[in-house]
This record gives structure tokens, sequence and C-alpha cells, in this order.
């Protein structure tokens, strides 16, 4: 299998286009519970362009009602980007917070009890180890050049995006 770069620019560029608004290609979930994980799997699908169709354990999207729970899913696209497996489309590994480049995605936990519950794309990495130099886009509190530093999270999920396998 072939290992090619993930493209962060387009991936940035992306979230800075849907940020405030809804790509009408895909459904909106944020009456569901929340849009941010399906938002954040958009930007890297265009980062990547490139979709895994396997039934079960894929990342794909082409419907509300024919996707991948890992589309749509914060632990369950983590699982995906951190698979053990190698197989088709974006992979990625747990990094360190101050080591995110634009691009990667963070996955926050508000309560220390709780499972991972929002996902965020870094658009942009400032000089320097402060949350506030993290900046990011999200969707379900729409986002994008937030300082990393005006969420209130228990815990930080870091997953910088290595590449894609093709």
């Amino acid at each position: 299998m072939q290992i090619v770069p993930y493209n962060r620019e387009k991936a940035v560029d992306y979230a800075h286009t849907w940020a405030f608004r809804r790509n009408p290609s895909f459904s909106d979930f944020s009456a569901l519970g929340g849009n941010c994980t399906n938002f954040i799997s958009q930007c890297v699908y265009a980062g990547s362009g490139i979709m895994n169709f396997r039934s079960v354990f894929g990342w794909y999207y082409r419907s509300m009602n024919d996707r991948s729970p890992s589309w749509t899913g914060v632990e369950y696209f983590n699982n995906f980007l951190q698979r053990r497996e190698e197989n088709v489309g974006p992979f990625a590994e747990e990094s360190n917070i101050f080591s995110v480049e634009m691009g990667d995605v963070i996955q926050l936990r508000f309560h220390g009890n709780q499972a991972f519950s929002h996902s965020l794309l870094v658009v942009e990495k400032r000089q320097g180890r402060a949350l506030s130099n993290i900046l990011i886009a999200t969707n379900s509190d729409d986002s994008n050049h937030r300082p990393l530093s005006t969420y209130t999270a228990a815990e930080y999920r870091p997953l910088h995006v290595l590449g894609l396998r093709k």
C-alpha cells in the first residue's frame, strides 16, 4: 500500500470556507447531537481526497443514512485515524498538544470521567508553547481562528495526521 502526503492546506482552506455555514453536499447533524466531527471529517477528506468504504470500520459519507460511524462519531473517528490495520484512508497518531500542525485534529474531553465529545481542526499554530497560540475551526459552536485556550476542557487529544494510504 502506498503512503502519500496529507494536504494540510486543502484541509485548512475547507475549514475556513465552511466554519460558519454548512456544505450542502453533506447533512447537517447540529440537531442530532452536533456537527463537529462531521465537519472535521469533511476537512480531513478535503486534505486527503480518499474515503474508506469498509462497512463497519471504514470512514465514509454517501448520505445521512449511508455513512460510517467514524464520519460523525468522536470516538469512532479517533479509532479510525489511529487504526493499526494498514488500509485505505488518512491515518494519525496521538501527539503532544504543542506538536500539532495546521490540518491536525484535536478532540476534547470536557469532564474527566466522560468520553471525548468534541472535534476541532488546527488552522494555525503560532510560535510559543501556549494554548492561545493554537487556533482552531469547528462546527457546533461554529468557530474559525479560535484560540484553543478559550475551551475549558479536562483533556485534549491531539491527533497528528501522518498521511494517507492508497
